[in-house]
C-alpha cells in the first residue's frame, strides 16, 4: 500500500469549534479553611470583649494572599457581625474571604472570573465545554459556563472534539 503524498490535515484545528476551558479561569494561590472557635472563650463562648482581644492579637500572616474559607467549629448562636469582623482583620491580608467550606470558596472565584468572561466571541459557534482538567473545577463553574454558553452558542457539547456529548 502506498503512502499518499498529501499533508496530513488536522480537521479538527480548521473546524469553526471553540472550545471553553474553566481551567483557564482557575484563581491561582492557597485555599485555606480558618477556624473562627479558636478565639472564643473555652472555644465555645463568644464575649465580644475578649473575641475582639484575641482577634486583634492573632498572628494572621499565614493568610497572606490566601484565599479564605471561614467556618466556625462551635455550636453556638453568633452574632451577625461576628464573620464581618473577622474579615476586617483578613482584609490586609488575603486575596478572598467566603464564610463556608472550600467548594463554596472555589464556586465564589469561579463565579467572579465567569462574571468576567465575554461570552460573545462564542456567539453562532459549535462550542466544547471542555471537561477534563488538571486544576480543581466545581460543578457549579459548569453550570453556569453551559447556561452562559447556551445563550450565544450555535450548539454546545461537553467533553473533548473526539468525544463530545451534545448538551
Amino acid at each position: 500500500m502506498a503512502l499518499s503524498d498529501e499533508p496530513i490535515v488536522n480537521r479538527v484545528a480548521n473546524s469553526p469549534l471553540k472550545t471553553f476551558d474553566l481551567e483557564t479561569l482557575y484563581t491561582e494561590g492557597p485555599r485555606m479553611r480558618l477556624d473562627i472557635a479558636q478565639w472564643f472563650e473555652e472555644g465555645e463562648l463568644l464575649r465580644e470583649t475578649s473575641f475582639r482581644h484575641a482577634l486583634k492579637q492573632a498572628d494572621l500572616t499565614a493568610y497572606q494572599d490566601a484565599h479564605v474559607a471561614l467556618y466556625c467549629s462551635a455550636d453556638t448562636i453568633l452574632p451577625q457581625w461576628t464573620f464581618s469582623l473577622v474579615t476586617t482583620a483578613l482584609a490586609a491580608v488575603a486575596a478572598t474571604v467566603v464564610v463556608g467550606d472550600l467548594e463554596l470558596l472555589e464556586t465564589i472565584l469561579y463565579e467572579r472570573a465567569l462574571a468576567k468572561v465575554d461570552f460573545s466571541v462564542y456567539a453562532e459557534a459549535p462550542v466544547i465545554l471542555k471537561g477534563c482538567a488538571h486544576k480543581p473545577v466545581v460543578a457549579q463553574a459548569y453550570v453556569t459556563a453551559a447556561a452562559e454558553l447556551k445563550k450565544v452558542a450555535k450548539k454546545l457539547m461537553y467533553g473533548e472534539a473526539c468525544s463530545a456529548v451534545p448538551l
